[in-house]
């Protein structure tokens, strides 16, 4: 299949036409016009610093149901111990920088550009980006960020220093997500770490059906911080 070149306008090709890797489309922008209407057909940016825009729609896509997030017992220890301190919307811009900084295994560089960095970090100031932040005696160790639209969590990254910091703050998002009602969270892609903690593949169209539902209950925006 073909890659469609974005036009000057917010719009995008029907996602099912994308790649077998789930490259959709090339060009355009990270206006907060275009980033939200990307999300909500179930496409998000993905390329390198270099690169031009890169849009995707992937084929299996990772979600978590907050009622099928796994609270295993180490880290329900870890949560009953209070040993880290967990703050919503404190410090979104420092999650995004530290999650553009730890390296992952397997990966060089990263895909958080500078571009995207202010893409998203305007999209929090409009209400719409949202952090949550676990810190250790005062210091920020780990944390995850992503967008919030209608009944949905679009997770983008997360980042830990310490042991289990990205998975209390995961532990507090989805407790929230369950209490504020939302249907599930987006994590895009497959990996072994996000399979152990309850996420599960669906493929394309399931997942388009579940997204537009979610979209039509009214969105959370706004800062979370509590």
């Amino acid at each position: 299949m073909p890659v469609y070149e974005i036009p000057d306008e917010p719009i995008f090709p029907n996602p099912e036409l994308a790649k077998a890797d789930g490259l959709l489309a090339i060009g355009g922008d990270l206006s907060e016009e275009r980033l939200l209407t990307a999300y909500c057909n179930g496409i998000f940016p993905w390329y390198s610093e270099g690169q031009p825009i890169l849009w995707y729609s992937p084929d299996p896509r990772m979600i978590l149901f907050p009622d099928k997030f796994k609270k295993h017992k180490n880290l329900k220890r870890t949560i009953s111990s209070e040993k880290y301190e967990v703050r919503f919307d404190t410090d979104f811009e420092n999650v995004i920088e530290q999650c553009s900084l730890v390296p992952r295994k397997g990966h060089s560089g990263t895909w958080i550009t500078e571009e995207m960095k202010q893409a998203y970090i305007l999209l929090h100031q409009e209400g719409y980006g949202h952090s949550v932040e676990t810190f250790f005696e005062g210091k920020l160790v780990g944390g995850l960020y992503g967008l919030s639209l209608g009944g949905v969590f679009f997770g983008e990254s997360m980042f830990h220093l310490m042991t289990d910091a990205s998975k209390v703050a995961l532990w507090h998002l989805v407790d929230s997500l369950t209490e504020w009602q939302f249907d599930f969270i987006d994590v895009q892609q497959e990996t072994s770490h996000l399979s152990s903690l309850g996420a599960q593949p669906v493929d394309r169209r399931k997942f388009l059906i579940l997204l537009h539902k979610s979209l039509k209950k009214p969105t959370l925006r706004g800062s979370w911080k509590k």
